[in-house]
């Protein structure tokens, strides 16, 4: 069963939280799949990893790049795993495919958006019902992550 985190943001946005978050992975040579809920959010996901810092950015493409299984972070709306990632993102209300063939999965979610908030708490129930690990983190005012139980 995989370990399933729910990312609550309050204080900081998609934008600011997400690029960390992959990182992360990337240290840990995992591969990743980040799946968007709508083709709009992929592109604009797509833009952040290039120019999310100066100095850096992030390796990753989509459909229209090809060579699927030689990028580490690969971008979709659909519920593909073409570059063999062992985590996978979802945002905006993405619908994963069955998370037990991941390591970890990481639903991402707007804390003032009454919609997002719904769509969370009914994927927290299917993951648990499936047996996965979950947890559930919200940020601080500080920013900084705290886990709630």
């Amino acid at each position: 069963m995989a370990e399933v985190l729910f990312y609550h943001l309050t204080e900081r946005t998609l934008e600011q939280v997400l690029p960390g978050l992959v990182e992360k992975c990337l240290e840990r040579q995992w591969r990743a799949v980040i799946q968007a809920g709508s083709r709009e959010r992929l592109e604009a996901i797509d833009s952040l990893l290039w120019t999310f810092r100066e100095d850096s950015f992030l390796p990753h493409a989509m459909e229209r790049d090809g060579s699927e299984h030689q990028h580490p972070v690969w971008l979709t709306t659909e519920g593909d795993n073409p570059n063999q990632s062992q985590v996978r993102f979802l945002v905006d209300g993405a619908v994963p495919p069955d998370l037990g063939a991941y390591l970890r999965g990481v639903y991402l979610f707007d804390g003032h958006d009454a919609d997002a908030l719904s769509q969370a708490r009914e994927r927290w129930k299917a993951e648990r019902a499936a047996g996965h690990d979950v947890t559930y983190w919200q940020q601080a005012v500080s920013g900084r992550w705290e886990k709630r139980v």
